[in-house]
């Protein structure tokens, strides 16, 4: 609908200013005569006004920040005389609304204007928007009246039938503010005018509602505290007159008696049953206000919550719990026969009534040492499945508080039993498997040392006694199966260490990892996946592939996380119709699926490329905090003419791995003339030996035989067998004297491609550890003398000697 408003009947009018007010058609307004400029607009009127012409008219025109509308209203000056206070004013009504003008020149002082008047026509009948407008109009504005009490105005504006001054109405308003008012008078169209209105009506109804509500809630808020503050203490004194009555202590005695009740019929050890009772009678003896009866409830509560006659009975199938162990885990056959021979045993007790002698009973400490991913943390749930027991991991990762261990005070506040209570306490049983995970990773600092708070725990000794800070009574924890994992050996405290059983996982051998990947990683990784078990199938080609060039580690994360990417691959090639399902992967679809091999061994590079394709380099075996690892050793001697001289070591070395290249130059220059060695240069020469991976941390004695080949190697310009690896402690003498970690330097030579493993005389033994199928792979020699070394692991000579020197 379109209504019609056009300018007409030109006017020269009296500006009447108005600060930070605006009157609207319709309205009639007091003005205060003693505004300066307010009196002398009403004085021009009256000055200008013809006899019989009618009442004068002024020009009202709202005034914001001293600039003026452009539209104005059209006055007439209705009365003049006093106002209520008694000072001088007029009363003003509003006509209709006038465009201003130029301005022109008048009578008084007052700002004289041009203007035309704005006529407002409607279609006649109006449309049904319009008339559904003018009822919503009316029944806000007669909701908002109504919650204001002005109930003499309702009928006012229900008998107002014109858009424009229905609209115009709205100026009485006193919510509006003066730029909506503005708004209100510059709006020509009576019926855009009239929804203005209707929309500022309704936006202040509903801040009204949400104001109206919040005071509500708060009201009721506040009147719920005042309720409840004076019920209490109306229960307060009624609990007073009750005890003044009986007599009674303090405090509301049911709730002690209903402790007392509890603790009477808990299954509890005499010793702590003793003590909990005393502290039902402190809780009675205590008053509401004292903090210690909260302390006391809380103390209470951990007490009967804990499973002081629970236990589960053990699983005495011993084939069935080891046939639980080889499903779940592959390998690992040190800590399977352990826990085999610990059931066993427990079995054999039972049936002779020796369950529990001198108080303690038949619990077990091993503590589980290997590289990350062997399969320590899943294992302990393992373990807890084969026995028939609860698990429960605490994670000491990280923990540098003594109170995590043994429990905090009761005086603090927030005190809580220490992880150990907590573990019994979520494990329901007092005969639990308890994971220690990471107990290489516990710190101390000014709090106390958790691993020094470990000792009486994993003491089988002393451990049936444990006393918890917060408990105060004495936890038997002689049935307790703990398994501690850590990776690193020397991190563990030696008195710690000696508490425990050491059980080592050393990682995990090609065919292990196969077998492990087919029956274990492959399946949770096609459930992950989204792929059904036909679907996708690896073959075991593809699995060794994967296991001996994509990933090189003593665990299986990194394989794990390769299958992950390659099924990833896979589905997504599949949703996008790259690829059709079921599909067989086999060695030569790696490469297209996850790209080129990360791990190639050093025996499957062309010769050149090879690192001991130059004399001066070997290849040694170490062990790392990942497992047992392949370390290269180069060795160069600086030009006679540069005047350097002495021994340069390079790589981040350990004083012991310093140590133990001192040896082996000293060696070579004592007996260089017996080895056929041209080691009167070396006087005048430097010697520099490096070990690459420079940012990495090396230390320990076991490469001295390795440095003495590499030097034997550059001084006698003979290369260095590329399929030969060796370890050992050399001596002044040339003794090889015997290491550690053999194993893991066994299984790292067989994944980085090595055939020939020298290893000391005196470690022979230790390769009953090493796997049947690794040692078949590789061809170990035990040497007593670094002379064997140097025959073994030296190629024929390749230049003259005289030469290389």
């Amino acid at each position: 609908m379109a209504s019609d408003s056009k300018p007409s009947v030109p006017l020269t009018l009296p500006v009447l200013p108005l600060d930070d007010e605006v009157v609207l058609p319709g309205m009639v307004v007091p003005l205060d005569l003693s505004d300066n400029e307010v009196r002398a607009a009403v004085e021009a009127a009256q000055a200008a006004a013809r006899p019989g012409a009618g009442k004068p008219r002024v020009l009202l025109v709202p005034r914001v920040d001293g600039t003026y509308a452009g539209t104005g209203v059209l006055g007439t000056v209705e009365q003049v005389g006093r106002l209520s206070d008694g000072d001088p004013g007029a009363l003003i009504r509003g006509i209709g609304r006038v465009r201003i003008g130029a301005g022109t020149t008048g009578p008084g002082a007052a700002l004289w204007v041009e203007g035309g008047t704005v006529e407002e026509t409607l279609p006649d009948p109006l449309p049904g928007q319009v008339t559904d407008l003018i009822k919503e109009y009316k029944a806000l504005a007669t909701s908002w009246l109504k919650k204001r009490g002005a109930w003499q105005v309702v009928d006012r504006v229900q008998q107002i039938d014109g858009v424009g001054a229905l609209a115009d109405n709205s100026g009485y308003s006193p919510f509006l503010t003066v730029e909506q008012k503005v708004a209100l008078l510059e709006t020509a169209d009576p019926v855009a005018r009239l929804r203005l209105a209707t929309a500022q009506l309704r936006e202040h109804l509903a801040e009204q509602d949400v104001a109206e509500t919040i005071a509500k809630d708060v009201q009721e808020g506040v009147d719920k505290q005042q309720r409840e503050f004076l019920l209490r203490r109306q229960l307060e004194a009624v609990r007073k007159e009750l005890r003044d009555l009986n007599g009674e202590s303090k405090d509301a005695a049911d709730e002690s008696d209903d402790y007392r009740a509890r603790v009477e019929a808990a299954d509890l050890p005499e010793k702590v049953r003793e003590a909990a009772l005393k502290e039902v009678e402190k809780l009675e003896r205590s008053s509401d206000q004292s903090p210690e009866g909260s302390w006391i409830r809380t103390w209470l509560d951990t007490v009967l919550e804990l499973p002081w006659n629970e236990r589960t009975e053990d699983r005495y199938d011993i084939r069935g719990a080891r046939a639980v162990l080889d499903a779940e885990h592959a390998g690992l056959d040190d800590v399977k026969e352990r826990i085999t021979e610990y059931l066993a045993v427990r079995k054999r007790r039972a049936e002779r009534g020796l369950g529990v002698v001198g108080g303690r009973r038949g619990g077990a400490v091993l503590a589980l040492v290997g590289p990350p991913g062997v399969g320590k943390t899943s294992l302990g749930e393992s373990v807890a499945h084969a026995m028939g027991r609860e698990f429960v991991r605490v994670a000491l990762g990280g923990v540098r508080d003594e109170a995590e261990i043994r429990g905090h005070r009761r005086t603090y506040v927030g005190a809580l039993p220490g992880r150990i209570v907590r573990a019994i306490k979520e494990a329901g049983s007092m005969n639990p498997v308890v994971l220690l995970d990471e107990i290489d990773k516990v710190g101390s600092d000014f709090r106390g040392d958790p691993a020094a708070a470990l000792l009486e725990v994993l003491d089988p000794a002393q451990n049936h006694t444990f006393r918890d800070h917060y408990l105060e009574v004495e936890l038997d924890l002689s049935d307790v199966v703990f398994l501690a994992t850590a990776n690193v050996l020397e991190a563990i405290p030696e008195a710690l260490l000696d508490r425990m059983e050491l059980v080592r996982l050393d990682g995990y051998t090609e065919d292990e990892k196969v077998v492990i990947a087919r029956d274990h990683l492959l399946p949770r990784q096609l459930e992950r996946a989204g792929l059904e078990p036909g679907e996708v199938v690896l073959e075991d080609a593809s699995l060794r592939r994967l296991a001996g060039e994509y990933t090189r580690e003593a665990g299986v994360r990194t394989l794990e996380r390769a299958l992950s990417r390659l099924l990833r691959k896979i589905a997504a090639e599949h949703e996008l119709g790259d690829r059709a399902l079921p599909f067989t992967v086999g060695p030569d679809d790696l490469r297209g699926l996850i790209g080129r091999p990360h791990h190639v061994p050093e025996s499957a590079q062309d010769p050149a490329e090879r690192r001991t394709a130059v004399p001066g380099v070997a290849t040694g075996l170490a062990v790392t905090g990942a497992g047992g690892d392949v370390l290269f050793v180069e060795a160069s001697l600086s030009d006679p003419e540069t005047g350097a001289s002495g021994l340069t070591l390079t790589g981040q070395l350990g004083d012991v791995m310093k140590e133990s290249a001192q040896i082996a130059l000293s060696f070579l220059r004592s007996h260089g003339a017996e080895l056929e060695l041209p080691v009167t240069g070396l006087k005048d020469r430097g010697v520099h030996i490096h070990f690459p991976a420079g940012a990495v941390p090396k230390d320990g004695p076991s490469a001295g035989v390795t440095m003495t080949t590499a030097l034997a190697s550059l001084l006698s310009g003979r290369l260095v067998r590329t399929d030969v690896a060796m370890t050992g402690e050399v001596s002044l003498t040339g003794r090889v004297l015997p290491i550690g970690g053999v194993k893991q330097k066994l299984l790292a030579a067989h994944r980085a491609g090595i055939t020939t493993v020298v290893i000391p005389k005196r470690n022979e033994a230790d390769l009953d550890d090493v796997p049947a199928e690794i040692l078949e792979k590789l061809e170990v020699h035990p040497v007593t003398d670094v002379r064997q070394v140097l025959e073994i692991a030296l190629a024929p000579a390749a230049v003259p000697v005289g030469v290389a020197a």
